[in-house]
Parts: C-alpha cells; structure tokens; sequence
C-alpha cells in the first residue's frame, strides 16, 4: 500500500510518498530557494572551449551553466555545421550522413549568441548547471522529446503486445520531428488519455519557443510543476491508497489537478488536521533523521555503512550479531540478500546516483553470487525508476554499479559541511591540539624574543589537559624559553583557538 503525504508551512512544502509506510521518496520546496532542475532559459554564449568540447552559457546564475557537445541534439549540430561549411548549391542534395560523427562545438555555437537550453543537472560543488538542447517535457504517461525523433517505451512495460500498440499509437499522433517515451504509468490506459496528454505536452512546447523570442537573455522561460503537483503526477496510480495532505488551499489546487489529470482517483485524496502533525503522524521525520546517517540497520542484525566521496559512493555490507539457522554460506547469503534489498532503498531515499560500489559479504558458492546479482537487478528494476547498470559480483564481493544522478542527494538537500571538521568526518584530539599549541607558543616566543610572564589564553578543554597532563614538559619549556608561561582558561575559546600576550 502506497501513500502520498503533503505537509505545507508558510516556509516550506515537503511531500513524502510511503510504501508499506516506509518512506521511499521524499521532495522539498522552499519559497526563497529556486529550483533548476528541468527549467528553461533562454542563455547567451559566453565562452566556447573546443578543446573540452564544451560551451558556457549564462543563465544569470552565479556561475555559468555547461553545454558539452553529447548534450547538444544532433538536428541543431548538423544544421549549423551545414550552415559552416557553405555547401556547394549546385549539388542536388546533402543529408545528415555526410556529416562526421567527431562533432567540433566551436562550428555550432559562437559567443554572444542566445539559445534555447535546459537544466538537466543543478549546479553542485563547484560546478556551474549541467545544460542540454536535447530536450524533454514530462507529462503523465509519456515524455516529450520536442526535437529528437526518438520512440521509446518503458522497459518495465513487459508485455510484447503492449509495447507495440504504444509505439504504434505514438507513430499515428505525434508531429514530425519529436519523440516520445512512453512512461510505466500509460500501460493499458486508452488512447484517448494518452492524446491528451501529448495534446498538452506540444502545447507547453509551442509555448516555450514563443516566449524565447520575447525574453530577455538569462531569463527563465520555464520551469516543471510545483512540487507537490509534480510528485501526484509522478506517482498517482493504482497502487496510491490515498494523498493525504494538511493545507486545505493546496488540497483545493491538487482537486483541480487530479481532476484534470486523472479523475477516477479523485477519490483518494485526504485533508488531515492532526493533532499530531501529519509527518509525525506517519513517522517521517524520524525515518529522515535515520536516512542521514552512514550506519542503516538491517532486520536481521547485519548492517549497511554508505559513504559519499566525489568520485563514487561506497556502500559495506556487514554481518552484524546475524548468525543465522543454517550453514555459513546461507548466512552470509540471506544477509547479502537482505542487504541488496535495503541499498536499493537507501540510494532511492537518497537519491544517489553516479557511480556505487558495494562491498558484500564474500560468497564461495558461485551460483549464489549469481542469485545475488540477479536479486539486485531485479529489485533496481522493479523498485527504482532512474536507470542504472549493475556489473557481475567480482571474486571479492564487489558489484560496481552506475545509477542515473538526478538532482542533489538527500544529504546535500538537508546539510553543510561541518564547520569543525571541514567535512572530512574527524576532529582532532584534544592532546593533538594541545601539543600544536604548544608548539605555536614556543616558536612565537622565540620570534618574538619574549621574556619575563607571557599568559598563554586556551579552551577550558585544553586548559584542563594542560594541567594535568603536561604540567612538567611546560616547567621544562619555559626553562628552556627563559620566561614564565602562565596559563588561563577562556570559556569562549573553541579547541583549537588560543592567545598569547606578555604581561
């Protein structure tokens, strides 16, 4: 049983979707905070790079959005390369196939020049906006792929017939030049529902290359759903028992979507008024804290440690007090199994995409390594809308996997680096701390040629380590300094913060 929870504040929107209630996603919006992903601008070249092959483009952001060439459509490139290369008019014809594979960016874009681009990466780190002329509008069943004629039809749409009377249905009713995907949601649905919502689809896209010749460069020219609206069109189906939320303005705007978009699950939507708050309600804010941590527990007793670097995500697998009924290998399995399970979850929840090694627990038995592999696939498949590719179990465990970024992570959403480490996860010992002290005292002093008293001012920390611990290499130090250091404790020094002044 699924669940679509909104909770609206004046500040900000959350909207959690639960299955079995289990948060599996979960989306923000707040007011001053502008969303990226997916909106269309209308940029200016501002740099061209042929030697990485890509463009900059601003997007009046703080840093300049990147348009690399595999993002630009291949109609718009052999368009400008025929433009560049002046061909002979006396030839009778010239098709795209005489243009070569190896594209140069410098032939399609120059600087100053406005295009049409859109977000499909928010800035992160950095890195300015990843940007695209491949376009794609999403709707309810189908996404529309304005200027790629492309027909694509969900792969979690099995059935051999289906998939044909899609892709014929999308043949008979899409205008020349544009593609489409047809989504997981249009399976069994009627032609008509599925004209419809290309019928909007083209219309949004008509309207978006009217106001790119009325805007302003840098300005955006459109952008996707509100998040609530975008999470009941995302997720609303057969499998939602209900979509619970506690604004009764925002419960007026999605009866008028729902009514719209799809009218028989009318029905399902919910005002609640608490008390409790609807997310306490459904345990979510807990389950959040939890999806924060590094350690997941697991059912069983065994344990998941996910760590985020730049270049990778790295997952452990570990057995915990697990010991299991049976033999050692069918231990370690069902704790594998368990495992695949839960991380396929976690990197939902998280939203975690690039490219994922997991360390399972080692198999000998190599049919269960394979039952393993299969397990995963399958349950990516099933559960995780974003694509990935999962390779075979290596001999230590390790499955290299890649998953389909999107947006950022739920850890980049929801917090900063911390101040005191830097982000690195560690913070020096109070005898590290102590001892560079110290050393910093000693070196100042002698640069400084000090002599007589001289107040060293410390954290309480330091200052309690320091006089019980080190009180004779200081006798020794100012032996050796010809002075007097005399130590003070300052309760609103951090760890690492000291002064010295001679008295």
């Amino acid at each position: 049983m699924k669940r679509i929870l909104i909770n609206k504040d004046g500040w900000q929107t959350r909207v959690a979707v639960l299955s079995n209630d289990k948060l599996q996603d979960i989306y923000f919006d707040t007011h001053n905070k502008e969303d990226l992903d997916r909106c269309f601008f209308k940029g200016r070249v501002s740099k061209v790079l042929p030697g990485i092959q890509t463009a900059f483009v601003d997007i009046s952001q703080h840093k300049a959005g990147f348009l690399h060439i595999s993002e630009v459509d291949r109609a718009l490139a052999t368009e400008r390369i025929t433009d560049f290369l002046q061909v002979d008019e006396t030839r009778e014809e010239f098709t795209p196939r005489e243009i070569k594979t190896s594209l140069d960016i410098s032939k399609i874009f120059h600087e100053g020049e406005d295009i049409l681009v859109q977000v499909i990466k928010e800035p992160i780190h950095e890195k300015g906006a990843k940007l695209s002329t491949c376009f794609t509008l999403p709707g309810r069943f189908l996404v529309l792929m304005p200027n790629i004629p492309h027909l694509g039809v969900s792969k979690k749409i099995e059935d051999k017939d289906e998939r044909n009377r899609l892709r014929e249905l999308l043949q008979q009713n899409l205008p020349a030049g544009m593609g489409a995907i047809v989504r997981t949601t249009a399976e069994g649905r009627d032609a008509k529902d599925l004209q419809k919502d290309l019928a909007f689809l083209v219309s949004t896209w008509t309207s978006i290359q009217k106001k790119f010749n009325k805007a302003k460069p840098g300005e955006k020219i459109h952008e996707d759903l509100g998040v609530s609206l975008r999470a009941v069109r995302d997720h609303l189906d057969e499998d939602v028992d209900s979509v619970i939320c506690d604004d009764q303005e925002e419960l007026q705007t999605l009866h008028k979507f729902v009514k719209q978009l799809t009218p028989e699950h009318l029905n399902k939507l919910r005002f609640y008024s608490g008390p409790p708050t609807l997310f306490e309600r459904f345990n979510i804010d807990e389950q959040l804290d939890k999806a924060l941590q590094k350690k997941v527990q697991l059912r069983s007793g065994g344990s998941l440690i996910i760590e985020t670097t730049e270049a990778m995500t790295v997952i452990d697998v570990n057995t915990g007090k697990f010991t299991g009924t049976g033999s050692h290998e069918d231990t370690i399995l069902k704790t594998n199994l368990e495992a695949a399970d839960e991380v396929v979850t976690q990197l939902r929840l998280r939203n975690i995409g690039g490219l994922i090694v997991i360390d399972f627990i080692d198999l000998a038995n190599p049919s269960n390594r394979m039952k393993l592999s299969r397990f995963l696939e399958k349950a990516l498949k099933e559960r995780d809308k974003y694509q990935s590719v999962t390779l075979k179990i290596s001999e230590f465990g390790l499955v290299q996997m890649t998953r389909k970024r999107s947006g950022k992570t739920l850890l980049q959403q929801l917090t900063n680096v911390c101040a005191a480490c830097n982000g690195c996860g560690f913070v020096k010992s109070i005898p590290s701390i102590s001892f560079q002290i110290l050393r910093h005292f000693k070196a100042e002093v002698q640069r400084r040629n000090l002599t007589g008293s001289v107040v060293l001012s410390v954290s309480e920390k330091v200052f309690e380590y320091l006089i019980h611990q080190e009180y004779q290499p200081i006798l020794h130090l100012e032996k050796l300094l010809n002075c007097k250091a005399i130590l003070e404790s300052n309760e609103h020094y951090e760890d690492v913060q000291y002064s010295l002044k001679p008295m």
